[in-house]
């Protein structure tokens, strides 16, 4: 049996080289050159001219820079341990056998599957003051004496913005957990029961540590789609009343197209980027290290 020499291994990597070059054309072309010249225009003014960290210092200085950072905050977090908790709660039950599975199943999809535009669409029409079904289905009856202003008081406009985000996206944290909870071999259930377990026991010492994995994963999916999401929040209120719902994404969207301020978009680009990368990055490394112990 003749063993490769070192000619044939080198050409057979330059073979595999060529084969991935196509898509490196492509993530270079997508990718690497948008980041290349967003760097760019955040170091440059308007006519090209290099000003150094003079667009950071002027975006960093606005208000609503600071606003926008404090509201991505309560956004991302509050989005996220809600998705998580009800989407892990729901695969728990659609785990059980009953009547109708498959049908419960298929419905609990509907919110993920709907296209984000509509579901705000639909949402904004919902929570409408004067003739929202939300508003004339809790006065109504009674519950509340006058309609509520979701959607313009400062004070519910962001719980509902991230209500809508948890509703739209927990369907996928549900199917992700449910697919890891089908993994897991009934000899851990049956070993569980002849120690007497009941079975919320069941949950916390077999379910939830088998599927540990599929959640991490999960959560940091959610982390990086929550950190870039401003479908629901714009086209219901485009960051208002007041900046109320306005997040760093939306400033990035409303400074680069509404004031036609690109080179100080590009600075807040430039300095969200690294914040995402520094929080995914601490996300894997306290993982890693809990994984580790």
């Amino acid at each position: 049996m003749m063993r490769p020499t070192i000619g044939t291994t080198m050409q057979s990597q330059s073979t595999g080289y060529l084969f991935i070059l196509p898509a490196l054309l492509v993530l270079a072309m997508l990718i690497a050159y948008p980041v290349a010249y967003t760097g760019l225009l955040s170091v440059t003014d308007s006519r090209g001219a290099l000003v150094g960290l003079d667009n950071f210092r002027r975006i960093l200085g606005a208000r609503a820079t600071g606003t926008a950072l404090v509201n991505t905050l309560w956004w991302v977090a509050g989005s996220i341990v809600f998705q998580v908790v009800l989407g892990v709660l729901t695969a728990i039950l659609l785990n059980q056998s009953f009547r109708g599975r498959a049908v419960v199943r298929s419905i609990t999809l509907i919110p993920w599957v709907v296209p984000g535009i509509v579901a705000a669409t639909t949402w904004a029409w919902m929570l409408h003051t004067e003739f929202g079904i939300v508003n004339y289905m809790l006065t109504g009856p009674g519950i509340l004496e006058h309609p509520v202003g979701w959607l313009t008081n400062g004070d519910t406009v962001l719980p509902v913005m991230i209500a809508i985000n948890v509703w739209k996206m927990f369907p996928f944290v549900a199917i992700m957990v449910l697919a890891g909870l089908q993994s897991i071999p009934n000899d851990l259930y049956e070993a569980a029961r002849i120690d007497g377990a009941r079975y919320w026991e069941e949950v916390w010492y077999v379910m939830l540590p088998q599927v540990r994995p599929v959640i991490v994963a999960v959560t940091l999916l959610l982390v990086i789609w929550a950190l870039n999401h401003i479908t629901i929040i714009y086209a219901i209120t485009r960051g208002g009343p007041a900046n109320r719902t306005l997040i760093t994404p939306i400033q990035i969207f409303r400074t680069a197209f509404e004031s036609t301020q690109f080179n100080t978009a590009a600075a807040l680009s430039v300095m969200f980027f690294a914040v995402a990368i520094l929080v995914v990055f601490a996300y894997i490394r306290l993982l890693a290290a809990g994984a580790a112990r």
